[in-house]
């Protein structure tokens, strides 16, 4: 099993980045995949998750309106489109799997209910 993040890196306020997440060694359209969140010192966050049924998405109120998560399950990956970047989205940003949510429109941003993860990619914003 394995989850690997891409497309992190420095960006300007305002600016935008897309992350991918690319999933193989397990049947990927099973499963849900949420974008979590790390800052320095902080504990890691839920940032939006799409369910593994339907596609339905959510996201946490701090990037509602800016990023938009979106799956391609021929490719076995999940994006982050990341818009009007601010310095507080500065983070380490992963990816992770979720089993249990199988056949549901639902997925929760509760990271403990996710069972494989990504290393993670940096994202900077900083002028």
């Amino acid at each position: 099993v394995q989850l690997v993040e891409s497309g992190g890196g420095l960006v300007q306020p305002g600016g935008s980045l897309r992350l991918s997440c690319a999933a193989s060694g397990f049947t990927f359209d099973y499963y849900a995949i949420g974008w979590f969140r790390q800052a320095p010192g902080m504990e890691r966050e839920g940032v939006s998750c799409i369910s593994s049924s339907l596609g339905s998405t959510y996201y946490a109120d701090s990037v509602k309106g800016r990023f938009t998560i979106s799956r391609d399950n021929a490719k076995n990956t999940v994006y982050l489109q990341m818009n009007g970047l601010k310095p507080e989205d500065t983070a380490v940003y992963y990816c992770a799997a979720d089993y249990a949510t199988f056949g549901s429109s639902w997925c929760p941003l509760n990271l403990y209910e996710y069972d494989y993860w990504g290393h993670g990619t940096q994202v900077t914003v900083s002028s």
